[in-house]
């Protein structure tokens, strides 16, 4: 925390104690001042604070907007930290002063600017129902969007008295896009007659129309357009059977109308994917998690279209090589409100701390409940929120027991609104690591839940586990690779019981190459597939070079072997950092026989000769034509020029027709009737 940094902390009317001592150790270089309603009685303490400028931090977040308010033309810094609901209202509030000491100190951490996408939505809207319910929420928009109506096999619709919107049937065959531009197929479109009386009468229908919108309003209580609907920007889906549902759903279509900005959830590098070389596919862990349908393939990589992305951040977690990074906020930056979150709350006093991650949405409200109704979260839980749970990859996990903490809990909704298989994995990915450092017991662990109290019961349930002896400080920087690697090798040295190797389940981000040597021709085809420069040649002699430290487990160089005599081990080798590149085979040069300048190599130039040899009818007859196969390719050409070398001057086998096959099958069954 900045020397010059003043925290202010409330006791909010003397609802929660504050350990004053415990909080001044772990915000170390900062002024501390404690209050009792600092947002009413004692608010010129405030404005006193904000006058002076620098930076403040003060521990309430209900009365933010206030505080705001306040300081408005003020040059100070402000940050705002909730020890009320995380900490003060507690059961055990009477020991939360390290836990205060550790959400003041990570308040003040600086947030990185996020990168925008803009969306535009003119308000030309699809609303798509079965019946009559459709239209009267057509009714509710019509003064607000441009509304179409398209009815799934309509029955008994009332023809209109005034045609206010159009009103369509037709089945949607395909949806893709996003707010502001959307592209629905429909089949068996038809407009209705305009002669209708009673109901609607459509006319003839076709196949294949295409409608373009902005915003869509699904009522049609079938299967979502969309797979994780509730993550498609512009895509509005409500149960017809729930006014309720429907009402909220029509509200917010409304206001769906103008420019927006979205974050630019991941920030993504092609030159580092590993996804595909000369159309054979290797990596392609993005493409199976991302829940809404944001990442396709595109050549040697694959594209993210920020438009559709949701922010789940599963395929930043998951990239083996951190072409795809998440950006609220990046890898690193996470590490570091881990870093100062830990360090914080052991300086104040703290012990065996469990860090809590969650989202704003699900998590804090949670929190908040538990708080306000129950018995509130242990004092040895350390809760951290992010924007999403699958977001967090390996290095944030290994980073936060490099720095200390006891065990490690994931919030889930007890249903959640996408798949988290990503981040199961990740968790999968983290369990034998800790296992084989030393970390005994369940370290690492979901809690998925949309009860409070069920939230309070699991985490007051974990058994106190030992942290590292010797917590790492080491300030993390640069991109989700670097800090991978760094905050592993950290871990490893904190560990309480550091081996060199450690078996990780496949598809891992980490391991070696096993090579058939026998059966390798060092064609050299895997150092021109691998991306990341694992496997290397040398420019001197036949050799095959391996680097684990670089291997992301990609698979391409297993794919594009001709010989298929690699194999992948997903292992972790603390030792492969310092490691040099290890030779996986190295054979002499084959010397050519004409200026004696190495090439190729010698065992397999010997053996092509010795296959071709008196075999061929290109080369039998004739040494001086397999001479030239032992030549380097610049006296191979020399020598084709100087006898006029004609590679058809060999006499030729005669063609085989019809009727030589014919006439060996004959004498094959005249042998055997014989």
């Amino acid at each position: 925390m900045a020397d010059k940094r003043t925290v202010l902390v409330c006791s909010c009317e003397k609802t929660m104690p504050l350990d004053a001592d415990a909080i001044g150790r772990g915000c170390r270089g900062a002024e501390l001042q404690t209050a009792n309603q600092l947002c009413r009685a004692e608010i010129e303490r405030f404005r006193a604070a904000v006058a002076g400028g620098g930076a403040l931090t003060v521990g309430c977040t209900q009365e933010a907007p206030l505080f705001s308010e306040v300081a408005e033309d003020a040059a100070a810094d402000i940050a705002f930290a909730n020890v009320r609901e995380t900490a003060g209202w507690s059961a055990d509030a009477a020991n939360a002063g390290p836990k205060m000491a550790a959400l003041l100190a990570v308040a003040a951490e600086p947030v990185p600017d996020i990168p925008f996408v803009p969306l535009s939505s003119e308000g030309v809207a699809l609303i798509y129902g079965t019946d009559e319910r459709a239209v009267e929420a057509a009714r509710l928009l019509a003064e607000h969007l441009d509304i179409t109506v398209l009815i799934w096999r309509p029955k008994a619709l009332p023809a209109p008295r005034v045609t206010e919107f159009p009103v369509v049937k037709g089945t949607i065959r395909s949806a893709k896009g996003y707010l502001g531009a959307f592209e629905i197929t429909v089949d068996d479109y038809a407009a209705p007659a305009p002669s209708s009386r009673g109901e609607l009468s459509f006319g003839a229908s076709r196949d294949g129309a295409v409608s373009r919108c902005d915003l869509v309003l699904d009522l049609s209580g079938g299967a979502p357009l969309f797979s994780a609907p509730e993550l498609r920007d512009g895509y509005l889906r409500a149960d017809p059977g729930d006014p309720a549902a429907v009402l909220r759903a029509v509200l917010k279509a409304r206001d769906l109308v103008g420019s927006f900005d979205k974050p630019r959830y991941i920030t993504f590098t092609a030159d580092l994917c590993a996804h595909s070389r000369s159309r054979i596919v290797g990596c392609h862990r993005c493409l199976d998690l991302c829940p809404a349908g944001a990442i396709t393939p595109a050549g040697d990589h694959v594209a993210i279209d920020p438009q559709v992305c949701a922010g789940c951040g599963q395929c930043a977690a998951a990239c083996p090589t951190g072409a795809a990074a998440y950006a609220l906020p990046p890898a690193d930056v996470l590490m570091r409100k881990l870093r100062v979150l830990l360090a914080a709350y052991r300086e104040a006093g703290g012990t065996k701390p469990v860090v809590l991650l969650h989202d704003e949405a699900h998590g804090t409200e949670l929190i908040d409940a538990l708080a306000r109704y129950g018995d509130g979260l242990p004092a040895n839980v350390l809760p951290l929120a992010v924007n999403e749970v699958t977001q967090v990859g390996l290095e944030a996990v290994a980073a936060a027991f490099a720095y200390g903490a006891s065990a490690l809990r994931f919030l889930l909704r007890a249903k959640p609104r996408h798949d988290v298989a990503g981040l199961r994995k990740t968790v999968a990915l983290a369990e034998p690591v800790l296992r084989g450092l030393g970390f005994g017991g369940d370290r690492v662990a979901t809690i998925e839940t949309d009860d409070p109290d069920a939230l309070g019961a699991a985490l007051r349930a974990l058994a106190p586990l030992a942290p590292a002896l010797r917590p790492a400080s080491f300030m993390p920087a640069g991109g989700k690779r670097d800090v991978l690697r760094l905050a592993l090798r950290e871990l490893h040295r904190a560990s309480p019981a550091p081996t060199d190797i450690v078996p990780l389940p496949d598809g891992a981000p980490f391991g070696t190459v096993e090579l058939n040597v026998e059966g390798c021709t060092l064609c050299l085809a895997c150092v021109s597939a691998c991306p990341t420069g694992a496997l290397t040649a040398d420019t001197e002699r036949p050799m095959l070079r391996f680097t684990e430290d670089a291997c992301v487990q990609c698979g391409l160089c297993q794919a594009t072997c001709p010989e298929k005599v690699i194999t992948l081990k997903a292992q972790i080798d603390f030792r492969a950092a310092t490691a040099a590149a290890r030779v996986l085979k190295e054979e002499e040069p084959f010397a050519c026989i004409r200026c004696h300048k190495p090439f190729g190599v010698k065992s397999t130039i010997e053996r092509v000769a010795a296959k071709l040899e008196g075999k061929h009818w290109m080369f039998k007859g004739s040494a001086r034509r397999l001479d030239v196969i032992k030549m380097c390719e610049d006296c191979r050409v020399a020598v084709m020029a100087e006898v006029d070398f004609d590679p058809y001057g060999a006499p030729r086998p005669l063609p085989r027709t019809t009727d030589d096959y014919l006439r060996e099958r004959e004498e094959k069954q005249r042998g055997g009737d014989s």
